[in-house]
């Protein structure tokens, strides 16, 4: 009975070891949407475009990213930052540009590469952006194929802490992956909102009784947390953010994802302190 219980409490101590060492190291992926709802020309917006507010949203996670790893020692890195499209962009240089964002640390990594991720981040954001929109070839961003077919291998690694930040306005919508099961589906849009009568102050009565959400992209996500930022409702529905955001709530959570927040399209400076506090996990 003793050695059992020893053994017991050495699994165990083992065991919460293991968890110490997976939340001390990172993997935080970002998948950009650069579809048209980046175009300034047709959603404009006064106080700041919103490129501009997914760039900003980009170096808050960077400079989250980097405050972990400064309070690590060189040997215990294993921290790594990546960028994702879906579809790829079919001009080149985004492609050349995303690959630089490719960011791992670990112990032979140096003092000054660690610094240097901050002069990347604050250069090559805004260039991708620029660089879509001087294209104007707005291909769409395929979020429910991406969670099907490669979230689990591109973005879970073992013995990480695993963050993906999603940054999109939060409708869902791609010509290949238009899917539906009964009145639940792969896309939500405006006019699909719209049609559905969510509408008004009963929009949550209407989604139970109708079975209405997402399609379940796939299971298992309890080793991944997902931030979303920049949610933009169209105008004229004052529900509309509401339903986007139990649209994806439900998604979440029938695909087990353990934590993720949905956050509004709002200033930078606003929202700064909040990814901070997500990222380091306080």
């Amino acid at each position: 009975m003793k050695t059992k219980f020893l053994l017991f409490i050495l699994i165990s101590i083992g065991s919460i070891g293991m968890n110490i060492a997976s939340a001390q190291n990172l993997n935080i992926s970002f998948l950009l949407d650069l579809s048209d709802r980046i175009d300034p020309k047709k959603n404009p917006s006064t106080a700041m475009q919103y490129y501009q507010r997914d760039v900003q949203y980009i170096k808050s996670v960077e400079k989250a990213f980097i405050n972990h790893v400064k309070q690590k020692k060189i040997i215990q890195l294993k921290d790594q930052m990546q960028v994702f499209f879906d579809p790829a962009p079919q001009n080149p240089m985004i492609d050349k540009l995303s690959n630089q964002l490719k960011v791992a640390f670990d112990r032979f990594s140096s003092k000054k590469s660690i610094m240097d991720i901050d002069n990347i981040f604050s250069t090559i954001p805004i260039k991708i952006y620029q660089s879509a929109i001087k294209d104007n070839q707005y291909i769409g961003s395929d979020i429910w194929k991406f969670f099907q077919k490669k979230v689990k291998n591109y973005c879970i690694q073992d013995n990480h802490r695993n963050i993906l930040v999603i940054i999109t306005d939060g409708y869902m919508y791609h010509e290949n992956s238009k899917v539906t099961t009964g009145n639940r589906s792969s896309y939500i849009t405006p006019a699909f909102i719209k049609a559905k009568k969510l509408t008004s102050a009963d929009y949550k009565a209407i989604i139970k009784k109708s079975n209405l959400g997402f399609i379940p992209a796939t299971t298992g996500l309890q080793n991944l947390e997902v931030l979303v930022l920049g949610i933009n409702p169209s105008k004229g529905n004052p529900f509309e953010e509401e339903v986007i955001n139990e649209y994806w709530s439900d998604w979440f959570r029938k695909m087990n994802v353990k934590k993720f927040n949905i956050l509004s399209a709002d200033l930078p400076a606003d929202l700064d302190p909040v990814i901070q506090k997500i990222i380091s996990g306080k």
